[in-house]
C-alpha cells in the first residue's frame, strides 16, 4: 500500500542575484523559464555570472534552503544566518527537502525536479565573513529543475505532486 506524501511547505523568501559575489536581492516574486533557471539570476542558463558559471549544471536551476536549518544554525552553532546571506533563491517552511531528491513537487504553480542536495563552499565565508561552512554541512538546501516555469510569490504553496 502507498503513502502519500502528506506535508505542505510555503514559500518564506525569494532571493536572486545578477553576479557572483554581489548581495542577493529579496523579491516578492521571481520568474522561473523552464529548462533554464530564474528571470535576473546569475545560474540562468545561457547567462551565466555565478561562482560556479565555468560548470553549467542543468539540475541547479534553481536552489531551495530550509528556514528551519537557519534555526538550527543559530541555536546550535550560534551564528545568525539571514535568509539572504544562505544564497539559495527559495527559502521553504515545512518543506522536507532532503527527502526530495529525484521527485517532483510544485513550487506554487511550477513543477519543479529535485536533482541534488547542495553542499556548501568556502566562498560562503568569503563573502558573509561567517564561520557558517561547517554548520551548513548536510543542512545546504536543495537543487532542483524546472519542469514548468511561471511566476512564484511569497507565501505561495509547496506540495507533492
Amino acid at each position: 500500500m502507498s503513502v502519500s506524501p502528506t506535508w505542505l511547505g510555503t514559500v518564506a523568501h525569494l532571493h536572486i542575484t545578477a553576479r557572483a559575489f554581489l548581495p542577493m536581492r529579496g523579491m516578492e516574486a521571481i520568474e522561473l523559464v523552464a529548462g533554464r533557471g530564474i528571470l535576473g539570476d546569475r545560474y540562468m542558463l545561457g547567462t551565466e555570472e555565478g561562482f560556479y558559471s565555468a560548470k553549467p549544471e542543468d539540475g541547479r536551476q534553481i536552489t531551495l534552503f530550509e528556514e528551519e536549518a537557519l534555526e538550527c544554525i543559530r541555536r546550535d552553532h550560534g551564528i545568525e544566518l539571514l535568509p539572504e546571506e544562505h544564497r539559495r533563491n527559495v527559502t521553504t517552511r515545512g518543506v522536507p527537502l532532503t527527502h526530495l531528491v529525484g521527485r517532483r513537487f510544485k513550487l506554487g504553480d511550477c513543477l519543479l525536479e529535485a536533482t541534488r542536495l547542495s553542499i556548501p563552499c568556502r566562498h560562503i565565508e568569503e563573502i558573509l565573513e561567517k564561520p557558517v561552512f561547517d554548520p551548513m554541512i548536510n543542512r545546504s538546501g536543495l537543487n532542483c529543475r524546472i519542469l514548468e516555469g511561471g511566476t512564484v510569490r511569497l507565501g505561495d504553496a509547496i506540495r507533492p505532486v
